[in-house]
């Protein structure tokens, strides 16, 4: 999982740097597209089994939903594993109260490093909980504001191949970004195939 470690790097530093030297021949390659075309290999691509039509770099905005979560930490080896069990234990506390989800599951990155990492396993919900949750359950609100959006299909561990690439497409862009980024499952990471996963992955910018 270094990759991801490199994109949270840049992003406490507020200067996004490239994960890896390219290649004499990646520097010949054309100049990047438009955040709107497809980059090429060069230029941050998305991973081997995106679709055609799969944002990469898709400016949008988010809203804020509320949403119930729980705060952890983690290392790389073993990080599907440790999300999951967050996931699972928001989804039987939302199901125990009757609450109703409104949009899927996801993970807040609040810091990183070459080990591990801080994280907020959530779930946006309908309203929030009429009685504030206790233990490790908490009730706040999702992240809002300017996002880039970028879509990564195939394996948890593939993850890191599209994290190298939306550092690249970042740093040849020369954007700022904030300190968090944001993976939201559309595939329901409790039930999916680790091989089979759709995830959004949302780099917040200033």
């Amino acid at each position: 999982m270094v990759r991801r470690f490199a994109l949270g790097f840049a992003i406490a530093a507020a200067t996004i740097t490239a994960a890896v030297q390219l290649s004499q021949a990646q520097k010949m390659a054309p100049a990047a597209p438009s955040s709107t075309d497809k980059p090429d290999a060069a230029s941050g691509a998305p991973s081997a089994s995106a679709q055609p039509g799969d944002p990469f770099g898709e400016d949008t905005t988010l809203t804020a939903k509320p949403m119930v979560y729980v705060k952890g930490t983690g290392n790389w080896d073993n990080a599907f594993e440790t999300i999951t069990k967050s996931l699972k234990t928001v989804k039987t506390y939302i199901d125990k109260e009757g609450l109703k989800a409104d949009g899927q599951p996801m993970t807040l990155f609040t810091a990183t490093d070459d080990i591990g990492f801080q994280y907020e396993a959530a779930i946006p919900v309908a309203e929030p909980p009429k009685t504030p949750p206790r233990g490790d359950i908490a009730a706040g609100t999702s992240p809002a504001g300017r996002a880039l959006k970028f879509v990564h299909r195939g394996s948890y561990d593939g993850l890191d191949n599209t994290y190298e690439a939306i550092t690249n497409y970042l740093d040849e862009r020369r954007l700022e970004a904030k300190d968090m980024f944001i993976e939201q499952y559309q595939t329901d990471p409790l039930t999916t195939n680790e091989d089979h996963l759709v995830v959004n992955v949302y780099v917040m910018v200033k």
